[in-house]
């Protein structure tokens, strides 16, 4: 049995933070890849799928890896290849090393996520506390300080081998520090087990609404923009303003969420956030300006905060599939409703409007707040 205690905490929420650092820090050499192997924009779309499709493969199977080996040895060898890998997008000549290094680097960060997760589960379940908000709050910290970080070291004049050479030592040194306290037994639970195992019973209405959220949240950073300059009349500069109100909402809530699911317990925690994030949608939806749609867009990320956090605890507490095979499942879900809504939001925006896509999404967080019934109480800790 693992010992889980303050270190074992604290080694969870920097897994998170390492691996939203790693995974942000490609954002900002995309444009340099780019001009780089000499790509147009339907290429580079195309070439993108690469880094989808790595995670995607490798997800299903990373529950299954960390139950038999223990979160440990899966977290710091799939950390360890985001690291090693990072510099190679830096440099990668041509299209096509760029692509099989793009589908590896996708593969071990989707390894990473899964893992990180499965240990959060363990954690979180072992403490008999609420811990799951604050270890994805901690995710986007790493999203902000990889993507800020790359920039700044870019806009200061270093090359991008240079930035993400420091940016994977800095990943790497991190790692090495919670090595010692991360879980190193497998879960005698799953030890034995199928290392893939098709989901059923609840943890398919789980994945579901991950499915629902992972695509609300690719909608916000994909189409936010395009709403507020399109359809709000904002200048094309200030665009990004819209998933900047959102991502900070989303990462202030998270920050706070477990001390908010302590006191009003996951099942309110997940209503009033389905609600909330309803609420926004459809906010954002009839405002008449583009202030008032950043408003909404805030109430999306306060409502959304906290909804994928509960439904993995959930996730770890249900007993149709043993808890790393059912993060490892709805993980693989929802990141494909990350990948598939730009698509289907882009579709319903054709064949009607942007409003009506948005209006859409706000009527689908009503579906995850009827289901508010998975967010049992978290125990008392």
């Amino acid at each position: 049995m693992n010992i889980v205690g303050p270190q074992q905490r604290l080694s969870t929420r920097l897994a998170f933070l390492v691996a939203g650092l790693a995974m942000s820090a490609w954002a900002p050499l995309v444009p340099y890849a780019k001009a780089r192997v000499g790509l147009d924009d339907g290429g580079l779309g195309l070439l993108l799928l690469c880094l989808g499709g790595g995670s995607l493969l490798a997800m299903p199977l990373t529950g299954a890896l960390s139950l038999r080996f223990g979160c440990r040895a899966v977290i710091l060898w799939a950390g360890a290849l985001s690291c090693l890998l990072l510099p190679g997008l830096a440099v990668a000549p041509n299209a096509a090393l760029l692509a099989v290094n793009l589908f590896l680097f996708g593969a071990a960060i989707g390894t990473l996520d899964v893992a990180m997760n499965v240990q959060a589960v363990i954690v979180e379940r072992d403490s008999g506390a609420a811990l799951m908000s604050g270890f994805h709050g901690l995710f986007s910290v790493g999203g902000f300080v990889g993507a800020a970080g790359m920039a700044l070291m870019l806009w200061c004049g270093l090359d991008p081998l240079a930035a993400a050479l420091v940016l994977s030592a800095v990943a790497a040194l991190v790692l090495a520090g919670i090595a010692p306290h991360l879980l190193r037994r497998p879960d005698a639970a799953g030890h034995d087990g199928p290392l893939f195992v098709m989901p059923h019973g609840a943890v398919i209405l789980i994945g579901a609404l991950c499915f629902i959220m992972f695509l609300a949240e690719g909608a916000m950073l994909d189409w936010s923009a395009l709403f507020l300059t399109g359809a709000r009349g904002l200048d094309a500069d200030r665009g990004g303003l819209g998933y900047a109100a959102f991502a900070c909402a989303m990462t202030l809530g998270r920050l706070s969420g477990d001390r908010v699911v302590r006191r009003l317990g996951g099942r309110r925690v997940l209503l009033l956030g389905g609600a909330c994030a309803a609420g926004g949608f459809l906010f954002a939806v009839l405002a008449p300006s583009a202030g008032a749609a950043l408003a909404g867009f805030v109430l999306i990320g306060l409502g959304a905060s906290n909804i994928v956090p509960i439904l993995f605890s959930a996730a770890g507490r249900q007993r149709a599939m043993p808890a790393g095979l059912a993060v490892s499942a709805i993980t693989t879900i929802g990141y494909a409703g990350i990948l598939a809504g730009p698509a289907l939001i882009g579709l319903v925006a054709h064949a009607s409007s942007l409003d009506v896509a948005f209006a859409g999404l706000g009527c689908s967080m009503l579906l995850v707040a009827a289901c508010a019934r998975l967010g049992a109480p978290a125990r008392a800790g």
